[in-house]
């Protein structure tokens, strides 16, 4: 067996089945037991981020930005490519298990942030630091420390995979393809972009976050919906075949070669969990760094990642696939894309490279905090500085290097790290219960 065949095999374990439906039980689990506070909640949770944009208590950036950062590394090539690869495989309907997927994700990204914020620390050098690896020692006892070093382990290498290489190769390949600038150059411009934003530190990748994300968010969503209303006599039966496809087989069409209601479950599920990364244990990292005075705050603050990823985001992708007719051509992933942008509008390629290329590169910023956080719980303070330096070289190396096994790995690394997480999550359930509870009843 070939070390790639053997990668193929564990990945087809790690996100097969019954990964899935740990991830997706586990948010149940949270949304049941929260008493659907995450979907009752949401205009309270938007009123905190606004008003929230400064900050209040201990913290080291404001909880705007702190969203801004975890939206930075979670807004990345799922939304683009994801959700393409999804809809030509799964079928129209896939779109509707991602929104199912994300509904009960919002519910693990606020018992996520909570437990983040609950059980965070102060390190050495006075910065704020939680995630996982901190609720799951802090909040289970040392017994179960190993779990927290097993996520630190995975969330250390899966950083310079999911967060890091690929997503260079990403922005390299797109801007190679419609711009003709060559990977080299890229390299370069991103390992000096990059390696100014990390010398300084949480606050400064949280500034450019609090500023680029908006941004790239609200020109993706600008253009998607001059596509829609281009087509918005489309939109009403695109959304009956997404729901008609998501619970009876949705039969092959032009290039698309049919799919059963477990297909479109299994892709909209599986890029779903792949977009928004709830249950994966990442984007706590970034909430533990908020000022605020109670956890359950930036929990509501939190939970607004996976609605603007998901819900928005990748719904607007979604719709522009099938109102376009694309989605049924045979084409896959950003090809997918680039043909549905270009039946719309001139340049659409260019587009959509131009939003994979802001996506990535953002992914890279947050990502470094997520692995760097992650290492520094494994070595303590002094492997910052070595960290950063080997996270800016491999992002050239990510830009100018052939990939192939490096996206298999990191796939696995990717879900390897939501194991620990999951069971970090279940088993503390009852102090996110009581801390909700306990909140909402003083206010």
């Amino acid at each position: 067996m070939t070390l790639q065949s053997f990668i193929n095999a564990v990945n087809g374990f790690i996100w097969g089945p019954v990964m899935l439906a740990l991830i997706l039980g586990t948010g149940l689990y949270l949304m049941l037991g929260l008493r659907g506070l995450p979907i009752r909640k949401i205009g309270y949770g938007f009123r905190q981020l606004f008003l929230g944009r400064k900050g209040s208590g201990d913290g080291d950036i404001s909880p705007f930005n702190a969203l801004m950062t975890s939206l930075s590394a979670t807004v990345g090539t799922g939304n683009i490519v994801g959700v393409a690869t999804a809809v030509s495989i799964g079928g129209p309907g896939a779109l509707f298990w991602m929104w199912c997927t994300a509904l009960v994700g919002m519910a693990t990204k606020y018992g996520e942030a909570v437990l983040a914020v609950h059980y965070r620390e102060t390190d050495e050098r006075g910065r704020k630091v939680g995630g996982p690896m901190y609720y799951i020692r802090n909040g289970l006892g040392p017994k179960w420390a190993w779990l927290g070093l097993l996520f630190a382990l995975f969330g250390t290498l899966a950083g310079f995979g999911i967060g890091n290489t690929v997503q260079a190769n990403s922005v390299a390949d797109a801007l190679r393809t419609s711009f003709g600038v060559p990977e080299t150059v890229s390299g370069i411009l991103m390992a000096v972009l990059v390696g100014l934003v990390l010398l300084g530190g949480i606050r400064r990748i949280a500034n450019v976050a609090g500023k680029l994300v908006p941004f790239m968010a609200l020109l993706y969503l600008l253009v998607t919906m001059i596509i829609l209303v281009i087509n918005i006599t489309a939109i009403p039966e695109a959304l009956v075949l997404v729901v008609k496809s998501a619970i009876s087989p949705a039969a092959a069409s032009g290039g698309f070669a049919g799919a059963t209601i477990m297909l479109a479950l299994r892709m909209g599920v599986a890029r779903g969990i792949f977009s928004n990364e709830a249950g994966l244990g990442s984007a706590p990292i970034a909430h533990a760094a908020a000022e605020t005075d109670n956890p359950v705050r930036q929990g509501s603050i939190a939970m607004l990642g996976t609605f603007i990823d998901t819900l928005v985001i990748c719904s607007l992708t979604g719709l522009v696939l099938i109102t376009t007719g694309a989605w049924n051509s045979g084409e896959q992933g950003a090809a997918l894309t680039n043909l549905a942008f270009n039946s719309a509008l001139p340049y659409g390629d260019h587009i959509v490279s131009l939003c994979l290329a802001l996506f990535a590169f953002t992914t890279i910023l947050g990502w470094s905090y997520y692995g760097e956080r992650c290492a520094e719980y494994l070595f303590g303070v002094k492997v910052i500085m070595p960290f950063r330096v080997l996270w800016v070289l491999a992002v050239f190396m990510g830009a100018t290097l052939k990939l192939g096994l490096v996206w298999s790995i990191a796939d696995t690394l990717n879900g390897m790290m939501a194991i620990p997480n999951l069971i970090g999550l279940l088993l503390l359930s009852p102090v996110i219960f009581r801390l909700t509870k306990a909140y909402f009843e003083k206010e």
